[in-house]
């Protein structure tokens, strides 16, 4: 008996051990994993707040719950499964899929682009009358898990093509840890924003001055902070959807555009001396940004102009 005792113990510490094991490795690959999903971050992190636009305040914080809500499922419900499936199953159709969400991206930053330059709007806009508040919410919170889902779905996509080696579970625990967290860093990071400038107008009627003062600034600066996210949101878009073209082509044998890319950036390095790394990363940056908006663009014009599928207004 105590000999059996003996032996599950250790095969309990062996068991342990290999937890532990499976638990660095799936830190280490998340961090990696997250890092090169972090364009797609800022993009999820600048579009959503437009989702709250036009609600009273007391409405925004709850809003902002239902999409969270439908964020994890979208990651951990559907598409940490399917992702799975894919990479056991399928593992050839990641690159596809990837490029088809980089063309999205780029769909939506050329759009963006399109929208400042010409002054044209592309579907339904806030400045529509509300008739029915309830549904106007209703809408406006299933148009944000729609779009969640897409961007959640690049989000998957690159995690596991991070870590396509990795046994099943590592990549099971990665997937979920990345989606998780990025989900409560997007949602954390959008509900602070949107109750800026609530925050400053409490501030503003405080007794110090000082405080007061800095709370006339946040309200002033909220409008300036939306339209800079506004724009990093749609340079984040073109940038990482031509990435991921340029990366998935060459992934499939097309190796020009990636390396002429490749080699401007590395000409730019060898140029800069102590700036060569931030210069070179911003190069091949910009080269992936143009890319992008170039296919966005001609996916823009094929939609709108050829298909006459949501036409401007």
């Amino acid at each position: 008996m105590p000999g059996g005792l003996v032996a599950l113990f250790d095969d309990v510490a062996v068991i342990a051990r290999a937890a532990a094991a499976s638990v660095d490795d799936v830190g280490v690959a998340a961090s990696k994993a997250g890092s090169k999903a972090a364009g797609v971050v800022i993009d999820d992190a600048a579009v959503t707040p437009n989702y709250v636009t036009g609600f009273t305040p007391d409405r925004e914080l709850p809003i902002i719950a239902k999409i969270t809500r439908g964020s994890l499922f979208n990651k951990l419900v559907i598409l940490l499964p399917a992702a799975l499936l894919l990479s056991a199953f399928l593992p050839w159709s990641i690159t596809p899929l990837l490029m088809l969400g980089g063309a999205y991206l780029s769909y939506e930053g050329a759009e963006k682009v399109m929208e400042w330059l010409t002054g044209e709007e592309h579907g339904e806009t806030l400045e529509d009358p509300i008739e029915d508040m309830a549904l106007f919410e209703k809408q406006r919170v299933s148009g944000a898990i729609r779009t969640d889902l897409i961007l959640s779905a690049e989000i998957m996509a690159i995690t596991l093509s991070t870590v396509a080696d990795e046994t099943l579970i590592v990549r099971a625990g990665v997937l979920a840890l990345v989606g998780v967290a990025i989900t409560v860093c997007i949602y954390g990071a959008v509900a602070l924003i949107v109750k800026m400038d609530d925050i400053g107008l409490h501030l503003a009627e405080r007794e110090r001055e000082s405080t007061r003062r800095f709370g006339r600034w946040l309200v002033n600066a909220m409008p300036k902070v939306l339209t800079v996210l506004s724009t990093v949101g749609t340079v984040a878009m073109l940038w990482v959807g031509g990435g991921i073209i340029l990366h998935g082509l060459e992934e499939l044998g097309l190796h020009g555009p990636a390396e002429l890319a490749h080699g401007i950036q590395h000409a730019v390095e060898l140029a800069t001396g102590a700036l060569s790394g931030v210069l070179g990363w911003l190069t091949y940056a910009a080269l992936s940004a143009g890319v992008g908006l170039v296919l966005g663009y001609a996916i823009a014009v094929l939609l709108h102009k050829v298909l006459k599928i949501g036409a401007s207004h």
